[in-house]
């Protein structure tokens, strides 16, 4: 975390002051873009038709008619931004996650998802395909400008989080695994985690009442249903439903006639 106090959050802080809104977002958007091949060929490699299908054209319509995606009007036609990722088609392969990381600018990960950022690091695409001089540094330097933008977008709701948390760490970790998890649903459903499938108790007696066929507690003061068995020590009650007064069981006299 003292990588994030001393060094990140300070970055996006002055990424936000020295850059107005509309120009963050254009420059989000064309680094946003350049990664369009790399999910794509992630999808290619999940065998996720549909969601390569629908990369290929938000790269083709935001890369040609709005200036290399400052401007992503293929979401505003219905094609939202998918997932892919290296970490994930690992994942869609059967390879487990491995021990929680906190990696520093890359922020919580795990061994596998860790690997796989190396793996989209060193083989995008676009440096693959064509021979763009010192295009490595160029892929670096896009990797931390999306950390330091991505961190900026959240400081208010990181700062919320760790005011509010008794354990921001553990926090945190839970934040980015449930985060990961929807990412991964995308690919292949995942086993409920440990603690998640809830039981039934059964029925329960709740203090000062017998419990009725069922499993529902009697009310104080309601007689039981029909049919059910009257609590012991408690008078029997007529079919007419009314209890019969205390005494010879026999109902009081009128006066005599004179």
């Amino acid at each position: 975390m003292a990588a994030d106090r001393y060094a990140i959050k300070p970055a996006a802080q002055a990424w936000r002051w020295a850059l107005p809104a509309f120009v963050r977002d254009r420059i989000r958007g064309v680094v946003s873009n350049l990664t369009e091949p790399l999910v794509l060929a992630n999808d290619i490699l999940q065998l996720r038709v549909r969601a390569a299908g629908i990369t290929l054209g938000r790269l083709l319509l935001n890369s040609t008619y709005v200036l290399a995606g400052m401007f992503d009007i293929a979401a505003s036609g219905g094609m939202a931004r998918q997932s892919g990722d290296f970490g994930q088609t690992l994942y869609a392969w059967g390879l487990d996650s491995g021990p929680y990381l906190v990696i520093p600018l890359l922020g919580p990960s795990n061994l596998r998802d860790a690997f796989g950022q190396g793996i989209d690091i060193w083989a995008n695409p676009i440096g693959r395909a064509t021979d763009i001089p010192h295009w490595g540094w160029i892929n670096f330097g896009s990797g931390a400008l999306r950390g330091i933008d991505l961190r900026e977008q959240n400081i208010e709701t990181l700062d919320a989080l760790q005011s509010t948390s008794l354990d921001f760490y553990a926090t945190l970790r839970s934040v980015s695994q449930q985060r990961r998890r929807a990412e991964l649903q995308e690919v292949r459903p995942l086993p409920a985690a440990p603690g998640e499938e809830l039981e039934d108790p059964g029925p329960t007696v709740p203090e000062g009442g017998p419990a009725q066929p069922g499993g529902v507690a009697a009310a104080p003061g309601n007689p039981p249903p029909a049919g059910a068995d009257a609590p012991s020590g408690s008078p029997a009650l007529p079919e007419g439903g009314a209890a019969a007064p205390p005494g010879d069981g026999q109902a009081p006299r009128g006066p005599s006639p004179p």
